[in-house]
């Protein structure tokens, strides 16, 4: 990597979150690990600990994030056959293979970083808070979508409260974008964190939605302030 700062374009990449040994370097990443930062070397044991992580690699999931997007499916029932899906920070693809297994229609999904194709998915490579690209999504639908999800990430640079406020900014932005594109009765899905200053967007959901609530599902790792936010049935 670069010793140059990222280009302000890229606010919205995230470290890896499982996948397969080879589609993540896992088996280099071991090779060279003494080579690596503290916090790398971390994240590989903890990948290598994870059951989740090992179970994504020997079924074939791009992401131990599958795990996570299916078990909040198995009880709120997202995922309608049929249905239109945008996945807002897709890459690796773990949501969107996801959603069509599990019988979208069609799904659009979009990242900073490069996603191998998916059979049955548009994938697009660019920011999403650039103009037009919400667009370029519904059109790839081919309509509004019944259901949006974000797993969108900042860069993080290590200040807390900075760092905190780039998060809410994004999920804010999916927010915004699910109220005005969805279908009435769709749903959206967004990656939060515990303990984050949600209540100006909660309240915009509530305004929109049926039913808007906080979730943590199994897969997320108990010490992680991972949550998820979730609005049902929009007006």
């Amino acid at each position: 990597m670069s010793d140059e700062a990222p280009p302000e374009r890229r606010r919205m990449v995230r470290p890896p979150s499982g996948g397969t040994a080879a589609g993540r370097g896992l088996g280099q990443k071991l090779k060279t690990a003494d080579k690596r930062s503290l916090s790398s070397q971390q994240w590989i044991k903890r990948q290598l600990a994870d059951p989740y992580a090992e179970r994504a690699r020997a079924e074939g999931w791009r992401s131990r994030a599958a795990f996570k997007l299916s078990e909040i499916d198995d009880k709120l029932g997202l995922i309608r056959k049929g249905s239109r899906v945008i996945d807002l920070g897709a890459a690796p693809g773990g949501w969107t293979e996801v959603a069509l297994k599990r019988g979208a229609a069609a799904v659009a999904g979009v990242d900073l970083l490069p996603i191998v194709p998916i059979p049955g998915a548009m994938l697009i490579e660019a920011d999403f808070t650039a103009p037009g690209v919400d667009q370029q999504l519904i059109d790839a639908l081919g309509g509004p979508p019944d259901l949006v999800l974000s797993d969108m990430a900042h860069n993080t640079i290590g200040h807390r409260k900075t760092d905190h406020m780039k998060i809410i900014a994004l999920i804010e932005i999916a927010a915004d974008f699910a109220i005005r594109t969805l279908k009435p009765g769709g749903a959206f899905l967004t990656k939060s964190f515990q303990g984050g200053d949600l209540g100006e967007v909660m309240g915009r959901l509530r305004a929109a939605f049926d039913e808007v609530k906080i979730v943590k599902p199994g897969a997320s790792r108990k010490d992680s302030a991972e949550v998820f936010l979730v609005a049902r049935d929009k007006r």
